[in-house]
This record gives C-alpha cells, sequence and structure tokens, in this order.
C-alpha cells in the first residue's frame, strides 16, 4: 500500500475548517493568509488522492470520505495534543507556557497572588493572562486558545471541557444600607426603588433571570447593566437594588458602607465559580492551580464577607475538588 506524507499543519487545518466551513475564518482564527490555508488543504486532498471538502458549497462540508476521516483526525489529534502538553506540563519547573483566563470577579485580589505564585513554581514559564467574562473565557477554552480558565459554571454543561469546582456563590439580594424593606418586598417589586439588572449577555445574568422565572417574579425591565461595578454604585446612591452573589459584592469594595446584603427569600440557588481545562491538560497541573485558587478565594472572599454576614457562613464557601454539583 503506496503510503503517503501528511503534514501535521494539514491535518490541524482540515479539522478546523471541516468545523467551521470557511476558510477566510479558519486564516483569520491562525494568523495564515487564505491561500496558505487553502494550500494545506489542496495538499491533503491531493497526497490522499480524495476529497474531503465539498469547495463548491458555501459553507463548506465534509464529503463522506471527509466525514470519515475527520473522525481519525480529530482523534489522533487529541492523542498528539495530551502527549505533548503532558511532556511539558507535567513537572512545573519545565513548564515553557500558560495561556490562563480569569473571570474578573477574581482580576483584583485573587489573580496577583495566584501569577505571583505560578511564577516562583514555574520559572521557565511564559504566561498569557487574559481578563474576560465568564462566556467567553468558556468559548476561548473550547477553541484551544487557552489552557485554563476560572469562570461561571455555564447554565449547560460542557462535556469537552474537565471542571474543578471552586466556590459557592449564592444568590442575594443587594439593598441600600439604610433601607428597611424586607427582601420578600423587593421580590414582589414593592421598595419603591427600581431593579437593576445584570445583563443578559452574561452568564450571570442568565442564572438571575432563570431563578427570577421558577419563583414566577416579574420585574420590570427598565436598568440591564453589563458592570458590576456601576450596579453596586447606582445601590450606594439609593438608587436601586440588585439580585446579586457575595462574590460580586466583594468586587465593589468602596461601595460596601452604603450597601448591605439580605438573605434571598424562600427557596434560593446558587452560582458556582469552576476552574475549567481542556481534556488534554493534566489532572496534576489543574488541581495544583486550582488548590492555590481555593487558598486565595478563601483568604480574599469567604472569610472577610462571613465575617460581616454571619448568615452567609454555611452557603458562601470554598468547594472541594470531591463536591458534585449542587
Amino acid at each position: 500500500m503506496k503510503r503517503t506524507n501528511l503534514s501535521l499543519r494539514w491535518l490541524e487545518v482540515f479539522q478546523l475548517v471541516a468545523k467551521s466551513g470557511s476558510v477566510r475564518k479558519v486564516a483569520s482564527d491562525t494568523g495564515l493568509s487564505v491561500s496558505t490555508v487553502s494550500h494545506h488543504l489542496r495538499s491533503l486532498e491531493e497526497n490522499l488522492g480524495v476529497s474531503l471538502l465539498d469547495h463548491s458549497r458555501r459553507p463548506m462540508v465534509v464529503t463522506p470520505a471527509g466525514a470519515i476521516f475527520l473522525r481519525y483526525v480529530t482523534e489522533g489529534l487529541h492523542l498528539i495534543r495530551r502527549g505533548e502538553t503532558e511532556l511539558t506540563s507535567g513537572n512545573l519547573e519545565e513548564v515553557r507556557e500558560l495561556r490562563l483566563g480569569i473571570v474578573d470577579d477574581f482580576d483584583s485580589e485573587v489573580a496577583p497572588e495566584l501569577a505571583q505564585f505560578l511564577a516562583q513554581a514555574m520559572p521557565k514559564c511564559t504566561f498569557k493572562h487574559h481578563t474576560r467574562p465568564s462566556h467567553e473565557i468558556i468559548q476561548l477554552l473550547l477553541e484551544h486558545k487557552l489552557d485554563v480558565g476560572v469562570a461561571t459554571r455555564p447554565v449547560n454543561d460542557v462535556p469537552e471541557l474537565q471542571e474543578y469546582p471552586l466556590l459557592r456563590d449564592p444568590l442575594v439580594l443587594a439593598v441600600p444600607a439604610s433601607s428597611t424593606v424586607t427582601p420578600e418586598d423587593f421580590l414582589a417589586g414593592g421598595s419603591g426603588l427600581p431593579f437593576l439588572r445584570y445583563s443578559r449577555n452574561q452568564i450571570i445574568g442568565n442564572l438571575i433571570e432563570a431563578h427570577l422565572r421558577r419563583i414566577k417574579a416579574v420585574l420590570p425591565n427598565r436598568f440591564e447593566l453589563e458592570s458590576n461595578q456601576s450596579i453596586f454604585g447606582m445601590i450606594a446612591e439609593g438608587s436601586g437594588w440588585a439580585v446579586t452573589t457575595p462574590g460580586s459584592y466583594v468586587r465593589a469594595k468602596r461601595f460596601h458602607d452604603r450597601v448591605a446584603l439580605r438573605q434571598f427569600p424562600g427557596k434560593g440557588f446558587v452560582r458556582t465559580l469552576s476552574l475549567f481545562t481542556t481534556e488534554v491538560y493534566p489532572q496534576s497541573m489543574a488541581e495544583i492551580i486550582a488548590g492555590t485558587m481555593r487558598r486565595l478565594i478563601t483568604r480574599h472572599f469567604v472569610e472577610p464577607v462571613t465575617r460581616e454576614f454571619a448568615w452567609l457562613s454555611t452557603d458562601f464557601r470554598p468547594l472541594s475538588k470531591a463536591e458534585q454539583k449542587d
């Protein structure tokens, strides 16, 4: 049987084009030119003597032969990446690169100390640190543009990623410190203050909206904001109230003297913040990073908040790696 000399780059490009259906998108994502991507595809098909993609369709689709080949390419590249990652990341002192994404909840308090720890533990490592909203971190992990990401657990499971739970972050009400209105009256719309929504483009916004629907709480949609600081700033000025979490409260330190947290009435709901990795990332490395994150979260988030609001001590806490989903 005649053997072909297949380039790993050809296989990677074929996998990407098969997924997106667009040479132009793959060129944009990889930094290659359109002509280079097309050349890689032609070279692969010519070496195999088989059409793998229907080039006449937009977006392109795999041919029956391409679908068979893609299955083996996907499995093969997965094993190669896993082997490469374990070889280069299995020993902390030998790690050469870490692409880390952290949700902005942890950017000011936890991220600097985590970076300091990792820099000492990985003296040969080049770090690429990204601060993004949770939904963007999850997407970057799925696109293999990050190795490790810390984000809010999405509403729907992401089976392609490995998860290491970090923090149990329950829903609470944030209200002006001077308010005497009960939590029940706030949820019933009887406070006289507008409800400040988190943007539904964010995972936290979707989680809150889903729970409000479950308890049949109907609140006017006058304010919808992406900025946690803006929400807490308006609450501090007595211009509204919000459903939020203790973790979000920690980020708004400048407003703590004018904002109070109240227990969510009735059946509550919990946001889970977790560390996520791709399937090829070594478990031993992920557990070291997750363990460090839990210690930093306890020191900077859990302990200060539970000292101020003792009623949160049971619900607002770090999660061990053995704990299952709530």
